[in-house]
């Protein structure tokens, strides 16, 4: 390591993934050498209308580019990953993840075009990387719902700054990749100046089960089925997906998979060798009504009651090659995310119509337990670690603030417990930590092809024409006289149905009428002028007949 200058600071923040579910996005600095955590996405809230997915802001690393040294990876979930093939178009630096990891997100990037451009690092738990002349990355196994997870430790001049990654401590994992306590031990035997600890589950006393015990309640589930089982989860969920390829195994019958994720997850997965899938246990789709209902399962996305999953589509009977029968085990091996509860909840309802037993986790089922450690776990995380200085991630700000009060009762001094929002900064100098100020941090939304190209003033337009609808007024004035060629014509769409309501568009015909000859009469020609004053009186008499306020566009053309 180089010697510590005393002017040159340590600086920590986060872009996403504080105050907040997903866009996970953390990133060291110390003088000139950035290294960046993790690169992830989030789902749009419920007024981000129109929106595909929300990225972080990476504007102060795009400023910076000459500095950053590298991506690393904690593991291949989307809000981890998903970000990449965004932020690498605009920043081309060296990525580093585990085999599975990397995997995942070659995949993201051959869709992208990017694979070729994007220099790729294979790292393990015992990979040490240089990171610019003054950081270096270590790290170590952690337990989480996808293999090969891991946190990082990176050494600076300043001390060892710890991110754990997504974890849990579950001593009877599935793949038998056990969580490295002996190594969390050794790094907090050395001294942790920071540690930035995953909070998803800071509310949630205890421990967190082990995901061993989902696989046991499948078995029995797929033992008393009589017939078909479909089991929904996330894609990403890979211990999951490997408990439900088992139990199949164990029950003799066939599994086929539906969702173009959950395809690509259990292809590369099984390729790399983090599944095992018994030769010969796989059918197509089509081949499902072919066969024994008692004799099928049927492993597909739509846990959170996605409008364009394979699931809703099912329960909507939409599907081109499934449909749900009566007295078919539905499962829904996952908790809803905040936000998603009202869609779920539709689905669930859609199934149980269409006369099909649905298991789900609200009801004590057993069929999902969390990847996220709950209080004990994360007090025990803070105590291998020992850190000097604790800032809580990974949630929204009330896990944040739980998260703290478990710090400080393990003995973390509260002056040294940072709750940041994003772009906050944390300064660390010759050993004392600071707030200090903020870079430039927020949400870019991605609409198809378009990155970042709607901001609040779309949105906000968007909201409007949802809410209200939309009027266009369209008028032709002489240029001789300025006196009304043709119209106005009014256009309603999403306002008022036109066929129920033509005394009240006569009505604003004529109030557009008599507003531009007025004007006109004033000498007023500015179109300007002409179209404030025609939104003005004509929202007026709209919102008096009818109390809404419809977006008014008033077109005026001259012959």
């Amino acid at each position: 390591m180089s010697k510590k200058m005393n002017n040159d600071k340590l600086t920590i923040f986060a872009l996403g993934g504080v105050a907040e579910i997903g866009k996970n996005m953390y990133v060291v600095q110390y003088a000139n050498d950035i290294v960046v955590i993790d690169a992830g996405l989030k789902f749009p809230e419920e007024d981000m209308l129109g929106i595909d997915i929300v990225i972080p802001d990476i504007t102060y690393l795009t400023e910076n580019r000459d500095k950053v040294r590298g991506i690393v990876l904690t593991h291949g979930h989307e809000d981890h990953i998903g970000g990449l093939p965004y932020v690498l178009k605009n920043l081309n630096v060296p990525v580093y993840g585990t085999k599975l990891t990397l995997g995942l997100v070659e995949n993201k990037l051959k869709e992208a075009g990017l694979l070729g451009d994007t220099k790729r690092v294979l790292i393990h738990a015992d990979s040490e990387i240089q990171l610019g002349s003054t950081l270096k990355a270590t790290f170590f196994k952690t337990n989480h719902s996808i293999p090969d997870s891991v946190g990082v430790c990176i050494e600076t001049p300043e001390g060892n700054v710890v991110h754990t990654g997504d974890f849990k401590f579950d001593h009877t994992p599935v793949n038998d990749q056990f969580a490295d306590l002996h190594r969390m031990g050794e790094i907090g035997k050395k001294g942790v100046l920071a540690l930035l600890s995953d909070s998803t589950n800071a509310e949630k006393p205890g421990f967190t089960p082990s995901e061993k015990n989902v696989g046991i309640v499948l078995d029995d589930i797929f033992r008393k089925a009589q017939q078909r089982v479909v089991v929904a989860t996330f894609a990403s969920n890979v211990h999951r997906i490997q408990q439900v390829i088992d139990a199949t195994y164990s029950t003799d019958r066939k599994l086929t998979i539906i969702g173009r994720s959950m395809v690509n997850v259990v292809t590369i997965a099984a390729e790399l060798g983090y599944l095992n899938v018994p030769d010969g246990i796989l059918i197509d789709p089509d081949e499902v009504n072919k066969m024994a209902a008692d004799r099928v399962v049927i492993l597909c996305t739509g846990s959170q009651g996605e409008p364009m999953s394979a699931l809703t589509r099912m329960a909507r009977s939409t599907h081109r090659k499934v449909d749900i029968l009566p007295g078919d085990t539905v499962i829904i091996a996952a908790t809803p995310v905040p936000g998603n509860e009202k869609y779920v909840g539709r689905t669930i309802d859609e199934l149980f119509r269409l006369g099909a037993e649905v298991i789900y986790s609200g009801s004590n089922s057993g069929v999902h337990v969390s990847g996220h450690g709950s209080q004990e776990e994360l007090k025990l995380m803070l105590n291998l670690m020992r850190p000097k200085y604790f800032i809580p991630v990974h949630g929204e700000y009330r896990m944040l603030r739980k998260h703290a009060l478990l710090g400080e009762s393990v003995g973390i001094d509260p002056d040294n417990i940072f709750l940041l929002d994003i772009g906050e900064m944390v300064e660390i100098q010759n050993g004392a930590a600071r707030k200090a100020g903020k870079v430039p941090a927020g949400n870019v939304l991605i609409d198809g092809l378009g990155v970042g190209d709607v901001g609040n003033i779309v949105l906000r337009d968007r909201k409007l024409l949802s809410q209200d609808g939309i009027l266009v007024v369209v008028v032709t004035l002489s240029k001789q006289d300025g006196t009304i060629v043709s119209g106005p014509d009014i256009i309603s769409r999403g306002f008022v149905y036109v066929r129920e309501s033509e005394g009240l568009l006569e009505e604003a015909n004529r109030i557009v009428s008599s507003t531009l000859e007025k004007l006109m009469s004033e000498n007023v020609n500015e179109w300007a002028s002409l179209k404030t004053n025609v939104k003005d009186s004509l929202g007026r008499f709209l919102y008096e007949q009818t109390r809404r306020r419809p977006m008014i566009l008033p077109i005026i053309m001259e012959v």
